[in-house]
């Protein structure tokens, strides 16, 4: 069984590549910009999602596509770079699995999709979508091509991670790493509710996902808790063994600064300190019924938030990160 996985470089796609070869399975991995150590248990392909010809060749003989790849706001990238990687790439990786004779693909979207879930309510698969940044709209328009592409005969299922946190993710490093120097403050009291994965629960669920996703199907993957931003801030510092974020702001003014300091940082293509992006984690709830999953998949993810976050702290004490 082979298996093809782009964004193999990022968070999730390492420990999906990790878990694959783990299990058998023969990898091959497309390669962009970032790099993966050499291991005779995995083939790199160098290139670029929106180069046809090339992914065709490299697709022959695959059984499970896993496409991962995307543009990321971690960095200042133009909005015509969003669309054309999220979107437009999306699009060509599905033809050329179209071409290439790919048995399934399962294509990562994204739970930002939603927007914002309604409060005292968690979002199933059928919540109306409503993007709020290029992100999570290219987001959309790339998970719009893998439905529509089902529609047409081709088997592929998408899912819709939570908010996934583990080992090697930089994303929630930071989040931890404000917490331990006592460098945060809530936002509007840190209400908004979000759904944690441990990243082991997600490659769990992906796996199901390419064994028994029904095709076109959308499937949320996220931890069994629902959590608020401040419970989440609480339980990292009690694991890092800091105190708890003491402020908290109202979110008009901060959203007015957002803006304003994403603006001006983007002129000199750096990451603003605070900007719409990073506000979104403190203002927008995505609590995620996955209920479908569960039915459908057999999917149980087995990680609370409070031993999945001591796990990846511990990791990134050991890496000399903290």
């Amino acid at each position: 069984m082979r298996a093809f996985v782009t964004g193999a470089a990022g968070f999730i796609g390492s420990h999906l590549v990790d878990r694959l070869v783990g299990e058998g399975w023969q990898v091959r991995v497309l390669i962009h910009t970032a790099k993966i150590p050499e291991t005779p248990n995995i083939e790199q392909v160098s290139g670029d999602i929106r180069n046809f010809e090339l992914l065709k060749n490299a697709l022959q003989d695959t059984a499970a596509l896993f496409h991962l790849a995307s543009a990321l706001g971690s960095r200042q990238i133009h909005k015509k770079e969003f669309r054309e990687v999220n979107a437009e790439g999306t699009s060509v990786v599905l033809e050329a699995a179209r071409a290439a004779g790919v048995k399934r693909v399962v294509h990562f979207s994204s739970a930002g999709v939603l927007g914002q879930v309604k409060t005292g309510s968690a979002a199933d698969e059928t919540c109306p979508t409503d993007p709020r940044d290029i992100y999570d709209r290219t987001k959309l328009e790339g998970e719009r091509m893998a439905v529509e592409a089902a529609g047409r005969g081709q088997d592929v299922v998408i899912i819709r991670p939570g908010w996934v946190y583990g080992p090697r993710d930089p994303r929630t490093f930071k989040l931890i790493r404000a917490i331990h120097r006592g460098h945060i403050f809530l936002v509007a009291g840190g209400r908004a509710f979000q759904s944690p994965v441990y990243i082991d629960d997600l490659v769990d669920g992906a796996l199901l996902c390419a064994e028994k996703g029904l095709s076109g199907g959308i499937y949320n993957l996220s931890g069994a808790e629902i959590l608020t931003v401040k419970r989440m801030a609480e339980t990292i510092a009690a694991v890092l063994g800091k105190k708890p974020p003491k402020f908290s702001f109202p979110a008009f003014p901060l959203k007015i600064a957002a803006w304003t300091l994403g603006g001006l940082f983007s002129l000199v293509r750096r990451e603003a300190p605070l900007s719409p992006s990073r506000l979104a984690f403190f203002l927008r709830s995505k609590p995620l019924d996955i209920q479908k999953a569960v039915r459908e998949l057999g999917y149980a993810p087995a990680w609370k938030f409070d031993r999945g976050i001591a796990e990846a702290v511990e990791w990134y004490r050991k890496q000399g990160w903290l």
